[in-house]
């Protein structure tokens, strides 16, 4: 039995035990209007339709450049995601990439929102090479001290199901927290620690802004 979907107060709870599959789409827009006529469009799309059970939280975000838009979607059936995709009309209906949480790295505890998200994709030969990057950044996380990571509040890093990609969906205090963190010696570390683990290509990262969030009526969020 479905759900009517409703408007969520802020971002998806990433940890959340009952989110066995995460999926994840990305689509690119000639520029920011148009960016977000096309967060608009989906989010309505994902909002009028009715849930199929196992369906947990769909959110979208627009990036700082202004030209990409992603959609993170939670479940708790790895088949929900198709199961409504498939009834969708338009960029809502595109595929996605299907991931599992695989580790977090929890800096705050407090429950302070995000004000920015950073997704860094990673392209991987393998469930091996998976293992080895996320083994590798998340140390070079949790070993940086505090004050040059400060603003990063979580480092939630996703492996793909078909073990090519991986995935980090880092929650930071700001855009200048992550700014800084940027020029800073943690950042350095990853990049040794991505340079020196074989059978991974970083792809690239985007910072993004929470536009739209919607989860299902029976949903506590």
């Amino acid at each position: 039995m479905g759900a009517e979907p409703r408007a969520a107060r802020r971002g998806p709870d990433i940890a959340r035990p009952d989110a066995t599959s995460v999926h994840i789409t990305h689509w690119h827009a000639p520029g920011r209007d148009a960016a977000r006529a096309l967060l608009d469009e989906v989010s309505d799309r994902w909002a009028a339709a009715v849930w199929p059970d196992g369906l947990l939280s769909f959110h979208s975000y627009l990036d700082t450049v202004g030209d990409t838009v992603l959609a993170y979607v939670q479940s708790a059936r790895p088949t929900a995601h198709q199961d409504l995709v498939r009834t969708l009309r338009g960029p809502a209906s595109a595929a996605a990439v299907s991931y599992r949480l695989h580790t977090s790295v929890v800096l705050d505890g407090t429950g302070t929102p995000p004000g920015a998200v950073v997704v860094a994709t990673f392209d991987v030969d393998g469930a091996d090479a998976q293992e080895r990057i996320i083994e590798s950044v998340a140390r070079a996380v949790t070993d940086a001290p505090a004050e040059q990571r400060e603003g990063m509040l979580s480092a939630h890093f996703h492996a793909s199901t078909d073990g090519s990609r991986v995935l980090n969906y880092a929650e930071w205090t700001s855009d200048e927290a992550h700014l800084a963190f940027l020029e800073g010696a943690a950042r350095a570390a990853t990049l040794r620690a991505t340079g020196a683990t074989p059978g991974v290509r970083p792809i690239g990262f985007r910072r993004f802004h929470l536009h739209h969030g919607i989860t299902p009526d029976r949903s506590d969020t």
